[in-house]
């Protein structure tokens, strides 16, 4: 087999992969009840990564989508309790977003969830391929002049979110209380 033979296979293979946790996840959400989607869950990770509520705006280029496609999310999340519009201080023409009560608890329950699909995509590989296929990951997430993760998700050899409680690898976001460290800088590609 030659190298693009062998690379067409790999890219293949982690199209599939993909694909596969994609749906796992997506079962693994919808048992929860919150009725998130997994861009509603995105927003509301990213979300928790601030100190202080972001702009529709600053959530639209931290998402690197359009800005009507965070009204949208926004909108359903607001309708089911998660977060709250409140205006700006200093700007009465902009609105930021804030995560309310139920929405750090929403955030809780999806984590669990995310580590249900995480343990049942990983179930078929021992402790010993779990870590080789940890560093292999890492190698490709950390490859200098690659996009970076956009929902600011990180590897297991960078920096770690304060109160982060996934352990070990990288996954999905924030600490549930909303904090974090100050907003993530945007990134140059989406998911």
């Amino acid at each position: 087999m030659s190298t693009s033979d062998a690379d067409g296979l790999l890219a293949e293979q982690l199209l599939r992969l993909t694909r596969r946790v994609h749906r796992i996840q997506k079962r693994h959400l919808e048992r929860c009840g919150l009725g998130a989607t997994p861009a509603r869950s995105r927003l509301l990770r990213v979300l928790a990564q601030y100190d202080s509520p972001p702009s529709m705006a600053e959530l639209a280029r931290r998402l690197e989508v359009v800005p009507r496609a965070v009204t949208t999310l926004v909108d359903g999340l607001e309708a089911n309790g998660t977060v709250r519009r409140v205006p700006d201080p200093d700007n009465r023409r902009v609105i930021r977003i804030e995560l309310t009560d139920e929405g750090r608890h929403a955030l809780k329950e999806l984590r669990r969830a995310r580590r249900a699909a995480a343990e049942e995509i990983l179930a078929p590989l021992d402790p010993g391929q779990r870590d080789t296929l940890g560093e292999l990951l890492t190698a490709l997430i950390d490859s200098p002049g690659l996009p970076d993760d956009s929902d600011g998700s990180e590897s297991r050899g960078r920096r770690r979110n304060k109160g982060d409680d996934r352990g070990g690898r990288g996954g999905g976001g924030a600490d549930a209380s909303g904090g974090g460290g100050a907003p993530p800088a945007p990134l140059s590609s989406g998911e």
